[in-house]
């Protein structure tokens, strides 16, 4: 069958006032259900599905047979849906090679083969390497292989992205001396997805170091595969590694395996995070006299997951040391079998202030000492306790302006205004007909995967799994959510919360982001009263989704933000206050800024762009 497709008019055109758009369906929705006559929010109904009706019904025929995946690409092209990271990527620019060291800045989405192949010192950078994209797709294959004393360094690279993917394989085989350095690797990063494949194998004295490395990203994959293999003298350092990050998942199989006198440190790895999970297999296999260090090691993370499947097995003298190891909110579960079985040779394994949730099987018993084996494990989320650790108070960095005090919202302040720009991708709303045929749920996966074209392992696949994992988890106390595909349905939700007489306010644009703006007049919103609201903010998804839930006891306030030297009028923003943090876990990034624990303040921050809050009409 093929798509006859009707393409759009320009604006001005009969389009735009044909009753049977979605657009047209939408505003009568609007009239039907929302009972004040207050102008329509033009930024909310811009977002609603550009379709003209005969493609819209074009497309929900197609919804209602089950043939939209057959129609993929046309789908996606009039929906205005987020498609490309789907497809695979033939497009990718050949680098090529040259004698010189390379400075590549502001590059994006090449592809590397043999690059710098035996070179003989020299130093090639990549700094604001495919930053600030929707989808980022860098390929290294065969890297620096058989190079002599050479260094890369890759400095924000990849960095604000929306779906992250980077493959390096047989990156530096071969390579004597010399390093790689990963600083601010993939931070920011909604999914990232990253393969490391024979990487640094066969090498000799090589190098390398993952510093801030996934940081502050939100759900996705590394897998590490037969890294280091072979591998003499060659160190490994993760540090920092996956900080202050949600849901991520690290993959180690075969690294460092039939290694020589390897030296590997993760430190401050998975700090912070919220359900970090990573499996190491064969880690260290057949090693000769390797150290590795665990330090702080998914220390203040909430819960977690850690396999560790014959490790440092059949390896000589080797050394592990996990010092302040899983010090986890709520606990974590890690697996160690066949740990160190069948090793030799004077080796050592160390397990200092070590906490519970351990399953400890067939692992060799010999030369294996637990110091201060301690639950650490016992806080609760809203518990104030074991947030320090050897007096060191919590180290997270929050973006200034991010959170603020209720009295900071006073005409003549100046404050500073976070960056409050939407870096998801341009998408649109479906028409709730064609919404109410597509599957939404962990049950029907495999078919929302086939709609999408989604394969096993691929980014798309993830961006599905994470919208189903954000909208399916439990309500927290208190808490009423959905998720909403359609204008409709998120009136619907509003109009459950609040009632049918309520105004939707976002804040007006982006100036005055990142730097020092002054409060203008300020108005209260409900006579500033504690209230309710139902804020709504964007998931990553091929169309727009929204997670709206309900806010209890809250204090909303529109502002107008000035120039702190003209006092020109530049943005009108929308804040909202929670009174109520009671519930709020102890290392909430509000609480680590404005220096407080839940229940004693109040916390406000700002509506950013295209996200907003529904109240009750003044």
């Amino acid at each position: 069958m093929h798509m006859q497709v009707s393409h759009a008019k320009t604006p001005s055109s009969s389009s735009q006032t044909n009753p049977f758009t979605p657009k047209a369906s939408l505003i009568r929705y609007w009239n039907n259900h929302i009972s004040n006559n207050l102008p329509k929010p033009l930024f909310l109904f811009s977002k609603a599905s550009p379709l003209n009706a005969q493609n819209s019904a074009i497309l929900t025929n197609l919804a209602t047979q089950n043939s939209l995946s057959s129609h993929f690409h046309s789908f996606c092209s009039l929906a205005n849906l987020y498609c490309p990271f789907n497809e695979e990527n033939h497009s990718l620019t050949q680098v090529s090679d040259t004698n010189k060291d390379s400075n590549f800045a502001v590059y994006s989405n090449k592809h590397f083969a043999s690059y710098g192949s035996s070179k003989h010192t020299g130093l090639d950078s990549f700094k604001n390497y495919s930053d600030r994209l929707n989808n980022a797709n860098d390929s290294f294959k065969k890297y620096s292989r058989a190079s002599t004393s050479h260094r890369e360094t890759f400095t924000s690279y990849e960095n604000n992205v929306n779906v992250a993917e980077s493959n390096f394989t047989s990156y530096a085989s071969g390579a004597t001396s010399g390093s790689s350095e990963f600083n601010n690797y993939d931070k920011l990063v909604n999914v990232p997805n990253l393969r490391f494949s024979l990487y640094n194998s066969d090498t000799h004295n090589h190098k390398l170091s993952f510093a801030t490395y996934s940081d502050d990203t939100n759900s996705g994959s590394q897998a590490f595969i037969s890294y280091g293999k072979n591998g003499n003298s060659s160190p490994n350092e993760f540090n920092n590694y996956a900080d202050n990050s949600n849901i991520i998942g690290s993959d180690f199989t075969g690294y460092s395996e039939l290694g020589k006198a390897g030296n590997d440190s993760f430190k401050g790895y998975g700090q912070s995070g919220n359900n970090p999970r990573n499996n190491f297999k064969s880690y260290g296999l057949g090693g000769n006299s390797g150290i590795d260090s665990f330090s702080s090691y998914r220390n203040k993370a909430n819960v977690g997951d850690n396999s560790f499947q014959s490790y440092a097995r059949n390896s000589s003298s080797g050394k592990v040391n996990f010092a302040y190891y899983g010090k986890s909110f709520n606990h974590g579960n890690d697996t160690f079998k066949e740990y160190g079985k069948g090793s030799v040779g004077r080796g050592s394994m160390v397990f200092k202030s070590y906490s519970m949730d351990r399953t400890f099987k067939d692992y060799v018993l010999k030369g294996v000492t637990f110091s201060e084996y301690n639950n650490f494990s016992t806080a609760t989320e809203n518990s104030t306790s074991s947030i320090r650790d050897s007096g060191n108070s919590v180290n997270r960095w929050v973006e200034p302006g991010k959170f603020f005090r209720e009295s900071m919202l006073k005409e003549g302040n100046v404050i500073v205004m976070p960056d409050i720009r939407d870096r998801m991708p341009k998408r649109s709303f479906l028409p709730r007909v064609i919404l109410s045929k597509l599957p939404f749920s962990t049950l029907h996966l495999s078919e929302m995967k086939e709609i999408f074209h989604a394969q096993e392992k691929s980014s798309m696949e993830r961006v599905l799994m994470n919208a189903l994992a954000e909208c399916e988890r439990a309500p927290s106390l208190g808490e009423t959510k959905r998720c909403v595909g359609s204008v409709e349905d998120m009136i619907d939700f509003a109009v459950s919360v609040l009632g049918h007489n309520v105004v939707v306010r976002s804040t007006e644009n982006v100036s005055g982001s990142k730097q020092n703006v002054m409060i203008g007049s300020v108005k209260r919103i409900n006579g500033g009263e504690v209230t309710k609201s139902v804020s709504c903010h964007q998931s990553l998804y091929p169309y727009l989704l929204y997670y709206c839930h309900s806010v209890p006891k809250v204090r909303v306030y529109e502002a107008d933000i000035l120039d702190v030297e003209s006092k020109a009028k530049i943005n009108h923003g929308v804040a909202i206050c929670h009174i109520d943090t009671s519930a709020w876990g102890p290392e909430h990034g509000a609480f680590v800024a404005l220096g407080s624990s839940p229940g004693q303040i109040e916390v406000c921050h700002w509506i950013f762009e295209n996200d907003m809050t529904w109240t009750i009409a003044d």
